[in-house]
């Protein structure tokens, strides 16, 4: 247990020298810092230790012979490059992001309906996906007054856990674990708060199979239960990074887009459940069009398949798979 605790505490040593180093950087030397990452995870590190395979298997999978093998390798670089940029944006957020220059960093065009929906008097679950910055989102939502009931995973290192967590909450959010938060997250609809969910990953075998980009996903069918049971409004939202123009704004700049708002209250059929599922998942789909290079494609968002398809599969077939 010492041992433990000794590992968790350098880690968070090493974790908070790395987060001066990067609260020091220029912008322009952010890019550059994550690019050069980005050549090591692409070109130098062992394909099988950055789940390259992975990440191809996915785009092919998504946008079949659409892309030609120079497209997808280019596609995983830029990929490794957003996600080297969203860590530094994420630790620069606290710094760069104030409610007085929201206008300069965020291009919010469907505001209005963002803010009815969250003015509606009707509990809400504000749903996105592992896709461009969403913590640009959470923190813009802070600033612009509506907590949320943030549900994500605990860290293992309780050190760097009550880090992210206080990050989250700094304004005004509360941090809801996902193992266990059940209870929370239905006592915040009762009180017609609001919750921030990512709703893109496999569901395992007992969940619910929409089409993702044309192809049998596993979804958990939990977000519409509790949006049909608490009259909650989902709002499908993205936060997509916007090409750099460093000349006319000091830091990177963000569109902050409403995919969908879907109001359970339309469902009434016996497969309200999938059809809410399967909207939702659909809007998450063409917000992630927008710039698939922002997406998480090192998830392996199609690992379960339905039932009936590996019962017909040859038992040989599935054990290799």
């Amino acid at each position: 247990m010492n041992a433990r605790r000794w590992r968790y505490r350098l880690e968070y040593l090493v974790f908070r020298m790395l987060v001066a180093v990067v609260q020091a950087m220029t912008v322009r030397g952010s890019v550059r810092f994550a690019r050069g990452l980005a050549f090591v995870f692409t070109r130098v590190l062992p394909r099988k230790l950055t789940r390259y395979h992975v990440a191809r298997e996915n785009l092919r999978a998504a946008f079949g012979d659409a892309l030609t093998d120079r497209e997808i390798d280019r596609m995983i670089r830029e990929m490794w490059v957003h996600l080297f940029r969203l860590v530094i944006e994420i630790v620069q957020l606290p710094r760069k992001l104030r409610l007085d220059n929201c206008k300069q960093v965020l291009d919010f065009p469907q505001s209005a309906w963002s803010v009815r929906t969250m003015c509606s008097g009707r509990p809400v679950i504000v749903l996105s996906g592992h896709y461009g910055n969403w913590e640009v989102a959470n923190m813009a939502f802070g600033l612009f007054g509506f907590s949320l009931g943030v549900v994500a995973r605990d860290l293992d290192n309780p050190y760097l856990h009550d880090w992210f967590a206080r990050f989250r909450e700094s304004t005004g959010h509360a941090l809801i674990s996902r193992r266990g938060g059940g209870t929370e997250m239905t006592e915040y609809l009762e009180r017609r708060g609001a919750l921030g969910l990512l709703g893109d990953q496999d569901a395992g075998p007992k969940g619910l199979f929409v089409d993702f980009f044309d192809r049998p996903a596993s979804t958990y069918k939990s977000i519409a239960l509790m949006a049909m049971e608490y009259r909650a409004l989902i709002l499908v939202g993205y936060t997509r990074r916007l090409p750099d123009d460093f000349d006319d704004c000091w830091w990177s700049r963000f569109e902050m887009g409403v995919a969908d708002v879907i109001d359970p209250d339309t469902f009434q059929g016996p497969d309200a459940v999938g059809e809410m599922t399967e909207r939702y998942t659909e809007a998450l789909e063409r917000a992630i069009r927008l710039a698939p290079e922002q997406y998480f494609w090192l998830h392996r968002r199609w690992k379960s398949e339905p039932r009936q398809k590996r019962k017909t599969q040859p038992a040989a077939e599935r054990k290799i798979a």
